[in-house]
Formats: structure tokens, sequence, C-alpha cells
């Protein structure tokens, strides 16, 4: 069918530009003559394209298809769709709704609140002289101007926000867009937190008389968290509230636990992890480098001491054995026939170890183990092919490491572990 939609956006920034309500019959009537013109429009450029190039494939027999009428390159040309995040880009209005908020808070760094004014609104409330910082504030809190003393009645009355618009002017402005629409219409009809049933029925009813495709309805506070609000710290606290009473938090660890230690050989050293569990399961993790320390050893025991808290705040062992595998360092070895990667490939490789021997000796074993570490093994034998055996990687731009004349190198930045 070939379908495409042309649509607007930034209907309420040219309303407030115009002077003119957006719940007024002026605004209605304009709506209508607006989006009347842009179908006219795409008809005729659709047109044109079929004669050029032919109509859409669906074209015979569909309700295009009339005794002297020009056929049509595209079965659909219009429709308001919506433009929530590009409309944010463009620093204006989304598609035909309303203004939400004159003013509101944004959080920024350091839990600053600054207050966002609608730019044309502070133009214009220079211009008029009665900008200020703690006016702004205030719309910022109410959300509105409707009852703010201080600002002339003809901006309050084109300055109107989604939830300073009555229901039925909402759905009177998507049904004048819908008459020159060919598919639907994106828009939203806001309602107070105290509307009734009665007042949905209502609105349903309006849209299905007035010849709109759909009808989305929204009542302030019938979600937890809401995409948009305003006001002042009541909501936030409430809401910080309900965040503290879903986090997470670790088990207590108890005073005895069980487990085994596990021996893994690593391009550090011997790394040995010990995994403990209670009666709820793996409950931590302990790493000791053999013969390094330093960066090696600290960052071993950083990486056991978060997998120990994810494990008593209840994070599957399998998720993080998936999370901790194969992560690489330029150091790999082989350990029973697998690449021990990284430290952190190791850890991984120790949990899974740990699970595994856990499951086959039953609940009650519970021992040290060091399992059988082989000398370093190589796919292929000879010095040429070391690189490809090891899948050794360049610390500098992660590529691949040549092992020549006794030194690893990286041709494609020229890192050398000799120099």
């Amino acid at each position: 069918n070939r379908k495409i939609g042309l649509g607007i956006m930034g209907w309420a920034d040219m309303l407030f530009r115009l002077g003119i309500p957006y719940d007024s019959e002026e605004a209605v009537v304009l709506a209508e003559r607006i989006m009347d013109f842009i179908r006219q429009k795409a008809v005729e450029t659709s047109q044109a394209l079929a004669d050029e190039r032919g109509p859409f494939p669906a074209f015979n027999g569909s309700v295009h298809d009339v005794p002297g009428r020009p056929p049509m390159r595209n079965a659909t040309v219009t429709t308001i769709a919506p433009t929530g995040t590009i409309s944010i880009i463009a620093n204006t209005t989304s598609g035909i709704e309303p203004l939400f908020a004159i003013c509101y808070h944004r959080n920024v760094l350091d839990n600053q609140r600054l207050v966002e004014v609608h730019p044309y609104f502070k133009e214009l409330a220079q211009r008029e002289g009665f900008y200020s910082d703690g006016l702004m504030e205030k719309i910022a809190e109410e959300g509105s101007i409707q009852h703010i003393a201080g600002i002339p009645d003809w901006v309050k009355r084109v300055f109107v926000t989604s939830h300073d618009i009555s229901p039925e002017w909402h759905v009177r402005m998507q049904a004048a867009f819908q008459k020159s629409t060919d598919n639907a219409v994106s828009k939203t009809v806001n309602f107070s937190n105290d509307a009734a049933l009665k007042d949905i029925e209502e609105v349903y009813l309006l849209a299905y008389e007035l010849g709109c495709k759909g009808v989305t309805v929204y009542r302030d506070g019938s979600r937890d968290e809401q995409v948009l609000s305003f006001g002042k710290d009541k909501k936030q606290v409430s809401r910080a509230q309900h965040e503290e009473q879903v986090l997470p938090a670790p088990r207590p660890r108890p005073a005895v636990t069980g487990g085994m230690t596990i021996k893994m050989k690593t391009g550090c050293g011997n790394l040995y992890v010990t995994v403990n569990e209670d009666e709820k399961g793996l409950c931590e993790v302990f790493t000791q480098m053999g013969k390094a320390g330093g960066c090696a050893a600290s960052q071993s025991e950083s990486v056991s001491r978060m997998v120990s808290l994810a494990l008593r705040s209840g994070v599957e062992a399998d998720a993080i054995v998936k999370q901790l595998s194969g992560i690489r360092c330029p150091s790999p070895l082989w350990q029973n026939g697998e690449m021990i990667l990284s430290c952190s490939d190791a850890l991984a490789k120790a949990l899974r170890q740990y699970r595994d021997l856990r499951e086959a000796a039953g609940p009650e074993t519970v021992k040290v183990v060091d399992l059988p570490v082989p000398g370093r093994k190589t796919r292929r034998g000879d010095a040429d092919n070391l690189q490809a055996a090891l899948g050794s990687q360049c610390p500098d731009c992660g590529g691949s490491l040549d092992f020549a004349e006794g030194c690893a190198t990286c041709h494609g930045c020229g890192f050398s572990k000799c120099s």
C-alpha cells in the first residue's frame, strides 16, 4: 500500500506565538485549515508521483480507485504521530499536544534543582515586565499560571497547559486534526486525579461522535512513576520512599560458613579461589594470589568482594559467572584443556567448578580441593604459533600480539612487552 504519514509538531508553540488559546474555537478552526492544506498538498504530490512511477500495488479496487480521480502513489498520506523524543531535540512541543508545564524543575549534578522556563514565555515575561526568578520558581511549584498573581489575564488565557484544558477541548482539538488525517491521531486527554469513571465514559463517547479513530486518556497520579511531573518535594519524597522499599540488601554473613578452595593458574600467577556458602546458598568468595601482589592482588580482591556482596543480595551465581566469563588480559594461560583468559575469568570458572563439584559430591561434603595444574600447553608446539594458541591481546589497542624473537609485539600500535 506504500502508506506514508505527514504530520505536524510544535502546534502549541505556534498558538503561543499567535496569541491564540488552545481551548478556543479559533484554535480548532485553525487546526482544521492547516491539516486540510497539508493533506491537499500531500494528495497532489502523491498523484503526481503515481503519474510518474505508477500507483501503489493494491490500488485497483481500493477506495482510491474512483473513475475520474487520478491514481495515488500512496494509500495514506497523513498521520499525527507521537513526537515526544524528537520534539525535545527540536526544543518544541510534542505533536498537537498542549504544553505540559510552563516551568518545571530539572535535577542536575550534585543534586541541584534548576528551574526550566518555556523560552517564549520567558521572553514575553521579560518584555512585559513581570519576570522574576521567584515567580518562575512559584510557577514550577504550581505547574500552572492560572492562579498566580502578578501575571496579566491575557497571558494566562493564552499560556494554558494540558491540565488547564478541559477533556472536551482535548477531544475537539483531536477531532479537528482527524478530519484531514488518513491514519490515527496521537493525542492524550489529561484528567485530574479526582476524575470519575463517568468522566472517562463521556470522553470516549465524544471521541466516537466527532469521528476520532482512537482516544487515549490519562488520569494524573494513576501510575507510580510518571514520564513528566511538576510540583514540590512532596511527590519526590514519596517516590524516594517507594524506591527505598524495593532496594535489595545483602543478607548478614553467618559466623561459620563452609566451602572449598580451588587453585587456578593465571598469567599473574596462581589464584586460590575460596567459595563459601550458608544455609541459603553461596554467600562469599575470597581470592588470594600466589606470588603476584600489587595491582593483581588488589583487583582480584575487589572483584571477589563485589561478588560476595552480589551473592548475599540474591544474585544468582550463574549470572555472575556469565558476567565475568570471557574477560581478557594480555597474559592468558591454559589449564585442564581450557584457556584462562584473566583473573576474573578464572574466578568465573572456579565458581562454575564449585557448583559442579558441589552437585556431584552432595550437600554433606565440604573440603579443600587442589585441582591438578599441568604445565602450560598449546594447541601447536612451535613458537611461531604461540600467539595463536594463547590468543594474547595487546593491552594498548586490543589487537593480537605476535610472539617473535622471544618477545610479544603488536604490529597494530607498536607495543612491545620487552621494551
